[in-house]
């Protein structure tokens, strides 16, 4: 007979891989299909967007907890250290879709004209270069603490993750305004609008998460607490690698994996954040009207006549 916690958890991790399911065949789709506009932009939207949603569906088959190595299933492919790396590729991408999407934007509006930038502008302006930097080295501190076991290199990489995210909230304000501004047509804005206003409230939603809850409540506090009494770990050794990639902890306990926190964010991760990436994946971009390209033709044809 199953115990109530693996009817909970089958139930649970069941909706997780049929929602990723249903992604990645969304992805694929759209991947197929042709894009008139020859453009590294959208082809690598597409790209690092498959790249996630792929890591999603297996992550969210091979549920996964770093520190403890925590699995779902007793095999090697829920190994942790397997599954970092995947999540390396993965998190790179999300940063990156997010910052060529804002890149683009501001191009597209012409935010920041060549020439007549401020100290200050040139900061915001390139805040998603430095949002992608804060996630590519928060990814070798995730890695390196669950090989070695030292918590504080998780709560680092956190506090990148955080960093990185507060560090775009001028540009995503400034771009939001600029297209509610906008003399560009409805059609024009069709991507672009809902981008700029999907990115203030993603930007709301998670840095009021990591600032208020999950860096002062769930980790710095403890972390600190536990360096103070020497209560720590730092396991630098090519047995603690191999660790990290056989060993797996299988189970189906909802407070060893961590109640109910460990649940909203997991939950969250491979639903909202895979929705976004769909979205992001069609390129936010301003589009050119019927009339514009029409316009833009018949002044091209005229120049050939000339």
């Amino acid at each position: 007979m199953e115990s109530p916690e693996w009817t909970w958890a089958w139930t649970w991790w069941s909706t997780l891989v049929l929602i990723n399911s249903i992604s990645i065949v969304l992805a694929v789709l759209f991947c197929r299909r042709r894009n008139t506009e020859n453009d590294s932009y959208l082809r690598w939207m597409k790209l690092m967007g498959m790249i996630f949603v792929s890591v999603a569906l297996y992550r969210s088959v091979f549920v996964s907890s770093y520190m403890e190595q925590l699995a779902w299933f007793d095999s090697l492919a829920n190994s942790s250290l397997l599954i970092r790396s995947l999540a390396f590729f993965a998190e790179l991408s999300f940063a990156g879709l997010f910052m060529l999407a804002m890149l683009r934007t501001s191009q597209d509006l012409e935010l920041y004209p060549s020439g007549q930038e401020h100290v200050f502008d040139v900061l915001v302006s390139r805040a998603p270069k430095f949002l992608f930097l804060c996630i590519f080295t928060a990814q070798f501190f995730a890695t390196t603490a669950l090989i070695t076991k030292f918590e504080v290199l998780f709560a680092i990489e956190e506090t990148l993750w955080g960093m990185a995210f507060l560090s775009i909230f001028p540009l995503a304000i400034k771009q939001l305004r600029a297209v509610l501004k906008s003399e560009h047509s409805t059609t024009e804005l069709r991507l672009l609008k809902p981008f700029v206003w999907l990115n203030v409230i993603w930007l709301v939603g998670y840095c009021s998460y990591s600032v208020f809850y999950h860096l002062p409540i769930e980790y710095w506090p403890h972390v600190l607490e536990d360096m103070r009494q020497g209560n720590y770990q730092f396991n630098a050794s090519l047995k603690a690698v191999t660790d990290a990639l056989l060993v797996v902890n299988e189970t189906k306990s909802l407070s060893e994996w961590g109640g109910i926190g460990f649940l909203i964010w997991h939950s969250g991760y491979f639903s909202i954040c895979v929705w976004i990436v769909l979205f992001l994946m069609r390129g936010p971009r301003l589009l050119r009207s019927k009339d514009v390209v029409d316009t833009n033709d018949q002044q091209a044809g005229k120049a050939v006549g000339a």
